[in-house]
């Protein structure tokens, strides 16, 4: 999923501000120029301001930051300079790093949603001097799951001005902003426009967030959305999720975990003492020895904060380790399959200790990380059968430096099931559904290796349905055959990466989903 495209070849790469958390190349760096990874938890303190305890308690369950729930007054009692200078001191006093929002602007309709944002930026402005100086530990999030529901403008302009506000007062924070929809993005909006809010801010220091609840049904929704940010360089990270298990109609939030692990983004679940979905067994007490279910999965699963999170280094973290480790052996590719192979390679050595590896595909001067390993073994999955693919590895080590990139390794997957050879798959669902139209979504995913550019999407309605309107491409449709062309935003599809086409249909009384597409002519499997 996504309608970002690749980044433009005149994009601006933000130069590192002279102190502070600062975004690069898609990426979330210390003023050191390490990346940060965020892995942690929402605190609602404006809920409960009493709970002192909380972020020791938090950091000492191994998270390296928090996002504490603040209120600007708009809705809750206002938290005061001096109660957020109290949450600042606190992470810092724990080692954490600090994403600071209001949670005033949840839900409001788009033409509120300007002014709550405005709201919100006042707000910040009005904690310029608890805040000032503090760019190496504060992330500033402007305002929780604002709504903007129906039109792009309802979100993206009073976001783009809130940001600009902010920065002409002096604001050198990382900026964090949430996705409309109740932050799920369920129309692709911040897919659509994240490029233009992005590239709006004068500091390119703007980080997005997506709250992934039950609009990601499938592991592939959310690998697709994930990837079509990373391969527009954009900076994203999961900026809440998690609760019970099927509360909400999503799956496994460890697929979620895994997923941010694998392309080395951020997750920060839902809630250490929140409203709905507490990692801690609030029926009994704050006692962080009590978690709940939600809570052992966050801290201790496989993808968990235990065995994922490293300490910014501002803190301390692995002090003076500026060496890198050694390249890796040349891996060897074993157990193909038609859509994945087991690689294994010769272990690195660094002065301190590997941490782990990260497994890339390359396509000539450019690899794309595609998995991550505590071993010298890692089966990489998600492949096209009878498809050529180039891996090699990196070893990093816990203060953040890669070593050199291993040799290489060609592997070509074995034939299997779907199109053999397909370079594309192609996801479709309805959205929304009324009597005689429905709103649909259409994901094209690129699976081949090398990136598709200007591209045709072919595919036929047998039931009258017939397009209206289309963002993300544009449509031209004769009798049942509809032809899609790439707009200026989803021109080119990286390797791995994804477009999203959202689209407005008039249907007869049935609606029954195209079974056959087709991408420059050749077939696509069906996802």
């Amino acid at each position: 999923m996504g309608a970002l495209g690749a980044a433009p070849a005149h994009a601006r790469t933000a130069a590192p501000l002279a102190a502070g958390l600062h975004v690069s190349d898609g990426r979330l760096l210390e003023a050191n120029g390490n990346d940060f990874v965020m892995r942690g938890v929402n605190h609602a303190h404006t809920w409960y301001p009493g709970e002192t305890q909380s972020l020791a308690d938090v950091k000492a369950l191994g998270a390296n930051s928090v996002r504490v729930v603040l209120s600007d007054g708009h809705r809750w009692s206002e938290n005061s300079p001096a109660d957020v200078a109290a949450v600042v001191a606190d992470c810092k006093t724990h080692r954490l790093i600090c994403v600071l929002e209001v949670h005033d602007t949840t839900g409001y309709g788009e033409d509120a949603a300007a002014g709550t944002l405005d709201h919100a930026a006042d707000y910040w402005i009005g904690l310029k001097g608890v805040l000032a100086g503090q760019e190496d530990y504060v992330i500033v999030n402007i305002g929780n799951e604002p709504w903007g529901n129906t039109d792009p403008a309802g979100w993206t302009e009073p976001t783009t001005a809130a940001v600009k506000k902010l920065r002409a007062a002096g604001f050198q924070h990382t900026i964090m902003v949430d996705a409309p929809n109740w932050g799920q993005d369920w129309q692709g909006v911040m897919k659509a426009n994240a490029r233009s809010v992005y590239d709006a801010d004068p500091t390119g220091n703007l980080i997005f967030s997506i709250h992934m609840y039950s609009v990601f049904d499938t592991a592939q929704e959310i690998t697709d959305y994930l990837n079509a940010f990373v391969a527009a360089r954009l900076p994203i990270l999961i900026g809440e999720f998690g609760g019970p298990a099927d509360q909400w109609g999503d799956p496994d939030e460890d697929t979620m975990m895994a997923a941010a692990e694998q392309l080395d983004l951020g997750y920060l679940a839902w809630s250490w003492s929140g409203n709905t979905d507490p990692i801690l067994d609030l029926a009994v007490d704050f006692d962080p020895s009590r978690l709940s279910a939600w809570g052992e999965r966050i801290f201790h699963g496989a993808n968990g904060i235990a065995q994922t999170s490293r300490e910014a280094t501002v803190f301390g973290g692995a002090p003076g380790d500026t060496a890198p480790p050694t390249a890796p052996g040349t891996p060897t590719a074993s157990a193909l399959t038609a859509d994945s192979a087991t690689l294994t390679w010769a272990a690195a050595t660094d002065d301190v200790g590997v941490a782990g590896y990260d497994v890339v595909r390359v396509s000539g001067d450019t690899d794309t990380k595609v998995a991550s390993s505590t071993t010298t073994q890692v089966t990489v999955t998600g492949l096209a059968a009878e498809t050529a693919y180039t891996f090699a590895v990196y070893a990093r080590d816990a203060a953040g430096n890669r070593s050199a990139r291993s040799a290489t390794v060609d592997v070509t997957t074995e034939a299997g099931g779907g199109t053999p050879g397909a370079r594309c798959a192609v996801g479709y669902r309805v959205v929304g559904e009324w009597p005689g139209g429905f709103q649909g979504e259409i994901t094209v995913r690129n699976t081949g290796t090398v990136p598709v550019n200007g591209w045709t999407l072919g595919f036929s309605y047998g039931a009258g349905q017939t397009v209206s309107t289309m963002w993300g491409g544009t449509a031209v449709q004769t009798g049942g055959t509809v032809s899609v062309s790439a707009v200026s935003y989803t021109h080119t599809i990286a390797p791995s990466g994804s477009v999203t086409l959202g689209f407005i249909a008039t249907k007869g009384t049935t609606n029954p989903a195209p079974t056959f597409f087709t991408l420059d002519g050749a077939a696509c499997t069906t996802a």
